[in-house]
């Protein structure tokens, strides 16, 4: 690709409001123009089937179809998709979750509009942007123990504020089991007890209010 050739990006975000923000700063630059906009998961993967953009900027968190499935259809049908995240969201299982669904970048949305414009252009290079900060979350998600899928649900359910016996019922499974999943999830997530729990998993982005 020559110097002169213009980046073609894609807007992905469920709030009009941002991305005519983020078309007003892109289209500022001489050398980056938005080629379209989409305002949940599945429009994201139709616009790009269209489009096939040298970028996408994908929120994480949308109505229909999140950042993630999105990213992860995308990625599967796209191999050299260039994906990055932008989003309000910095718990390390979000991090985790779309770096492994193939983003190639990851930026939280209250970062300087230089920066972004930084991650653009690394990407479009062919390299991965991941800042210093985010990068030590994704560190602290790899060295933590993965929950299972059942202890998922039961995390989910927990910070529902459901009791042990509640989830036994909702799950169809016995108090006893729900017990052996919970201590199974306060040793994993290094806590000691369940409104610990609760406030770590939500701070990590393993279960959302």
């Amino acid at each position: 690709m020559s110097q002169s050739a213009t980046i073609r990006v894609l807007l992905v975000d469920d709030h009009a409001i941002v991305r005519q923000g983020l078309a007003a700063m892109i289209e500022n630059e001489p050398d980056m123009t938005v080629v379209g906009q989409a305002g949940n998961g599945q429009e994201a993967i139709a616009c790009y089937r269209q489009l096939q953009p040298d970028i996408t900027l994908m929120d994480l968190r949308m109505p229909h179809m999140s950042g993630v499935d999105a990213t992860i259809a995308i990625c599967a049908e796209f191999t050299n998709a260039r994906i990055i995240v932008l989003t309000t969201y910095d718990g390390d299982e979000d991090i985790y979750r779309a770096l492994r669904a193939g983003a190639k970048g990851y930026l939280l949305k209250d970062a300087e509009p230089e920066a972004l414009l930084n991650a653009i252009h690394i990407v479009h290079s062919g390299q991965q942007y991941i800042p210093s900060e985010v990068a030590a979350k994704l560190v602290q998600r790899m060295n933590n123990p993965e929950l299972s899928d059942r202890e998922r649900e039961v995390i989910h359910l927990m910070v529902d504020g459901l009791s042990n016996h509640d989830i036994g019922v909702a799950l169809n499974i016995t108090e006893s089991t729900v017990k052996f999943h919970v201590n199974r999830i306060l040793s994993k997530l290094g806590v000691s007890d369940r409104t610990q729990a609760v406030v770590t998993a939500l701070k990590r982005g393993l279960a959302k209010l």
